[in-house]
C-alpha cells in the first residue's frame, strides 16, 4: 500500500480542487514526503520547493491552468506543481538529460507556459501573456511567482515600470530568504485580511461610485479622500513601492498558511486590476535539516554523489586571493554566486574589495568596467550561461574601451544535469565575435593559476573558461611547455612521429578525444591530440597547431564542446586551411546548431549532441575504408 494516500490520487488541477481543506492539509505532507525522498535520490532543488507547498496547492485550488497561467521565476520552484500537473511519476527521472527538467520547460507539459532557467525574466513574460490576452479577448489570468532574489535583477523592475493598472495579471511576491519589507506582524497581516475580504471589496466599489456620481465635485472628492487614505496609510504602515508604482498591494502575510494563501488570491481576483501579493515562505519548511540550513539544502547532489574537494572554482577562488595578497588592485566581483563560483574564501579574506551585485550580471559586467577605467584589476566569477545575459555590456563597456575586465567562465561545457538553460557552450562563439577579447582554456589547476597571473598585468580583457570539474591529470599525457604565460599548444606525440590522424580540442572534452585514441589504437590506428589552453588571439592558435602537426597526417578532426557557428574550430580550421601547405583534410566536430535538449533519456550527451569519441573513430575508420 502507498504511502501516499492523496497524493496518489492527484493527477491534475481538477483533482485538487475537489480536495476538502482537512485533506489538503494532509496532501501538503505528503508532497513534501514525496520531494524529500525524490530530491535526495535524484539531486535538485530542495529548500524551495519545501517552503513553496501551500502556495502551489493554494494556486491550483483558484486558478485553473493551463487556462489560466503560472509562471515561475527561474523555474526551480516549480517542483510541486510539476508533480500535481501530471508529473508525479517521472521524478525518478528528475534532471537526467531527456528526463524531467528541474525547470520549467514549454515542451515538457501543456501546463509548463514558459520555460526558464535564469532569474527575473518572469514578470517579463507574465506581462506579455497579460496583454496579449487583453489584445484577444480573453479572460484568463496569468500569475507571475517571483522570489524576492529575483528583484536584485534589473529585468523585474523594467517589467514593473511597464505594467498597468487593467491586466488580469497577478504578481505573487515569495519572499523566502533576504528581509524586503519591515512591515510583517499582526497589524500587517489584520490590513491584508481586510483588504481581500468582500465586505471591504464590496464597500469599497459602492463607496466610490457613490462619491463619483455627487454632481461637480465627486471626482475631485473622491481624489482627496484617496489622498488623505493614502498619506494616513504611509504613516502608519510604510510607503509601499508597489503602489507607487500604481499597483494594488496586499501582504505581507504567512505563505504557509494555505487557508489565509487561498482567501488572498480569490481577493486579489475580486479586485479586477493588477495586483501584488506578499508572502513570507519558509525555506525548507516541514524537514528540520532544509529548515535549520537552506543555503546547504538549496540544490542538493543526487545520493552517492560525491562532494567537497577542490574543483576549478574553488581554486580560482584560492589563486585570486594568492594574487589579491600581492596586488592591493585586485578586486572580485559575482552576480549572487559567491558560493557556486568560488569566491566566497575571496569575500571572507578581503571583504572591502569582494562585490556581490546581486543577479545583475548585466550590471556586473559594467561595475567591473568602471573598476577597471578607475585604476582597479576586477575579476568577475560567472557562470558561462549566465554571462549571456551581459554581451552588450561586454561589448560596448569593456571591449570598445579595452578595459582589462578578467572574466573566469565557470561551469564551461555541457550541463548534466541542470541542461539546455545551463550549457556552457556559447561563450567561445559569442567571446569569439568580440574583438580585443583574449580567451584561455586551462586544462589544469596548474594552467588555470598561469592563466590567472597572465591576466593580472594584462591591458586589454581576457576571458578563462573552465568545467564544472576537478582536475583530471589530462595534461599529464601531454608534451610542451605548460608553465608559459601564453599556455601554447602541447601534444601527445613527437613530431617525429607517425600519425596518420590528430584531434585537435580543448577543455574537458579530451577526455572524449583520450577514449578514441586508445580504441583507434586497438585497431592499429595512429592518431596523436593536440590540446589547446589558450584560444585567442587565434593567429597564435594556429601557429602552434601547423607547428605541431606531423607531416605524416592525413586527417585532422577539430573537436569542440561548444556550439560550432562562430566556434574555435571553425575559425581555426579556416586559418589552417589559408596557410598551411599540407594536403591534410579536416572535419569539425562541435555542436550543430542545437541547444542540446535531447527528447528522451540519453545517458551521453556527448553523444547525442555528435561529438564523443565514438563520433571521432567513424571520421577515421571512414577514411581507413
Amino acid at each position: 500500500m502507498s504511502e501516499y494516500s492523496i497524493l496518489d490520487k492527484i493527477n491534475n488541477p481538477d483533482d485538487v480542487k475537489r480536495l476538502s481543506d482537512e485533506e489538503i492539509a494532509v496532501l501538503a505532507g505528503e508532497i513534501r514526503n514525496f520531494l524529500v525522498e525524490k530530491v535526495s535520490l535524484r539531486g535538485g532543488h530542495l529548500a524551495s520547493n519545501l517552503g513553496i507547498v501551500e502556495l502551489t496547492l493554494a494556486l491550483l485550488r483558484v486558478f485553473s491552468p493551463p487556462k489560466d497561467r503560472i509562471i515561475w521565476d527561474v523555474g526551480h520552484q516549480s517542483y510541486v506543481y510539476k508533480m500535481l500537473t501530471g508529473r508525479r511519476d517521472r521524478f525518478s527521472e528528475l534532471r537526467i538529460p531527456g528526463g524531467l527538467s528541474g525547470f520549467s520547460k514549454r515542451s515538457e507539459s501543456e501546463y509548463d507556459h514558459f520555460g526558464a532557467g535564469h532569474s527575473s525574466t518572469s514578470l517579463s513574460a507574465a506581462l506579455g501573456f497579460a496583454k496579449a490576452d487583453r489584445l484577444a479577448g480573453r479572460d484568463s489570468y496569468t500569475v507571475a511567482v517571483v522570489g524576492d532574489g529575483a528583484y536584485t535583477g534589473g529585468m523585474i523592475h523594467e517589467a514593473l515600470n511597464n505594467c498597468e493598472k487593467d491586466l488580469r495579471l497577478i504578481i505573487i511576491l515569495n519572499e523566502n530568504e533576504m528581509s524586503i519589507s519591515k512591515n510583517i506582524g499582526s497589524f500587517a497581516n489584520y490590513i491584508a485580511r481586510v483588504r481581500t475580504s468582500k465586505k471591504y471589496i464590496k464597500a469599497k466599489r459602492g463607496t466610490t461610485k457613490f462619491i463619483k456620481k455627487i454632481p461637480l465635485i465627486g471626482n475631485a472628492l473622491f481624489s482627496g479622500i484617496k489622498n488623505v487614505k493614502k498619506l494616513f496609510k504611509n504613516m502608519m504602515y510604510g510607503s509601499n513601492y508597489f503602489e507607487e508604482l500604481g499597483l494594488f498591494y496586499i501582504g505581507p502575510a504567512d505563505g504557509n498558511d494555505f487557508e489565509r494563501v487561498e482567501s488572498m488570491l480569490r481577493g486579489a481576483i475580486d479586485q479586477g486590476q493588477s495586483v501584488v501579493i506578499h508572502l513570507k515562505t519558509g525555506k525548507g519548511k516541514g524537514y528540520k535539516p532544509a529548515e535549520e540550513d537552506p543555503g546547504k539544502f538549496h540544490c542538493i547532489r543526487p545520493a552517492g554523489a560525491v562532494s567537497g574537494g577542490k574543483n576549478f572554482s574553488s581554486v580560482f577562488g584560492e589563486k585570486l586571493c594568492k594574487l589579491a595578497g600581492d596586488d592591493e588592485k585586485i578586486c572580485a566581483v559575482t552576480a549572487s554566486m559567491a558560493e557556486g563560483t568560488g569566491l566566497a574564501l575571496f569575500a571572507k579574506e578581503y571583504p572591502e574589495r569582494f562585490f556581490d551585485v546581486g543577479i545583475a550580471e548585466e550590471h556586473a559586467l559594467t561595475f567591473c568596467a568602471g573598476l577597471s577605467a578607475a585604476g582597479y584589476k576586477p575579476y568577475i566569477g560567472v557562470y558561462s550561461s549566465f554571462l549571456q545575459r551581459g554581451y552588450d555590456n561586454l561589448l560596448h563597456d569593456i571591449a570598445l574601451q579595452k578595459l582589462p575586465v578578467v572574466i573566469g567562465v565557470d561551469r564551461a561545457g555541457l550541463n548534466f544535469a541542470d541542461g539546455a538553460t545551463h550549457h556552457g557552450i556559447f561563450d567561445v562563439s559569442f567571446l569569439s565575435s568580440i574583438p580585443g577579447i583574449e580567451i584561455f582554456a586551462p586544462i589544469s589547476f596548474e594552467s588555470l593559476g598561469v592563466a590567472m597571473e597572465y591576466a593580472s598585468s594584462s591591458d586589454h580583457p581576457v576571458a578563462i573558461r573552465y568545467p564544472n570539474d576537478t582536475d583530471r591529470g589530462f595534461s599529464n599525457m601531454f608534451t610542451g611547455d605548460r608553465g608559459r604565460g601564453t599556455l601554447p599548444a602541447v601534444s601527445d606525440y613527437r613530431r617525429d612521429e607517425k600519425c596518420e590522424f590528430v584531434i585537435i580540442t580543448y577543455g574537458s572534452i579530451v577526455s572524449e578525444a583520450i577514449k578514441a585514441k586508445e580504441k583507434l589504437s586497438e585497431c592499429g590506428i595512429s592518431c596523436g591530440i593536440i590540446l589547446l589552453q589558450h584560444l585567442r588571439p587565434y593567429e597564435k592558435a594556429a601557429d602552434d597547431i601547423l607547428s605541431l602537426l606531423p607531416e605524416s597526417v592525413n586527417k585532422a578532426v577539430f573537436l569542440e564542446e561548444g556550439i560550432k557557428n562562430g566556434g574555435a574550430a571553425m575559425i581555426l580550421s579556416s586559418i589552417i586551411a589559408e596557410r598551411t601547405d599540407h594536403s591534410v583534410k579536416t572535419k569539425i566536430l562541435a555542436v550543430d546548431d542545437d541547444f542540446v535538449s535531447p527528447p528522451e533519456i540519453t545517458d551521453s550527451l556527448y553523444r547525442y549532441a555528435g561529438i564523443s569519441a565514438d563520433d571521432i573513430i567513424k571520421e577515421f575508420q571512414s577514411e581507413k575504408a
